[in-house]
């Protein structure tokens, strides 16, 4: 009988996760067509699923593009904001005054992450970045640069995790 109960619990959970990563905001892709997807594990912890999307589901020829994470662990706002600052650090993006109010700003727009929850962000047509969780838009960052310098640590050939970038980009 408690195996019969976990299962049910397992199978409920799992579809509630299946549900939120299919709502995270699939009505702001319908102009987009998917390019790639990739899983993040860091030694033997699954972090999240990327997918990544653009207007022409093609990666070298594209006017927006939209970037989703849903997410397998939880994790704190300000870890992810830290993070973005290191991989723009190991990236040799310089860190200007303008970075430094941009991690401000999305220290404040996003809120912590737990399993089963998404992120996505969609450029828009000037390359400005808003930002969507399942329930709604958080916030926008208006600037070409910083969706550049965000979207460069997934994207950019220099990215710590090359074999994800590949899967993404769909060169794998």
């Amino acid at each position: 009988m408690v195996k019969v109960a976990y299962a049910v619990a397992t199978a409920l959970l799992l579809g509630l996760n299946a549900n939120a990563y299919a709502s995270c905001q699939a009505d702001r892709l319908s102009t987009l067509d998917a390019v790639g997807k990739t899983r993040l594990s860091v030694l033997f912890w699954d972090v999240y699923d990327a997918e990544l999307f653009t207007d022409s589901g093609n990666y070298d020829s594209y006017q927006q593009r939209a970037l989703r994470l849903s997410y397998l662990r939880d994790i704190e706002a300000q870890d992810l904001v830290d993070t973005t600052r290191e991989e723009w650090e190991r990236l040799d993006i310089e860190i200007t005054s303008e970075h430094e109010q941009w991690l401000t700003e999305l220290a404040d727009m996003w809120p912590d992450v737990r399993e089963g929850d998404c992120l996505m962000l969609f450029e828009t047509s000037d390359g400005y970045s808003e930002f969507y969780n399942a329930d709604s838009k958080l916030g926008e960052i208006p600037s070409a640069t910083f969706t550049e310098d965000f979207l460069a640590i997934w994207l950019s050939p220099q990215s710590r995790f090359r074999d994800e970038r590949d899967e993404l980009i769909g060169a794998s």
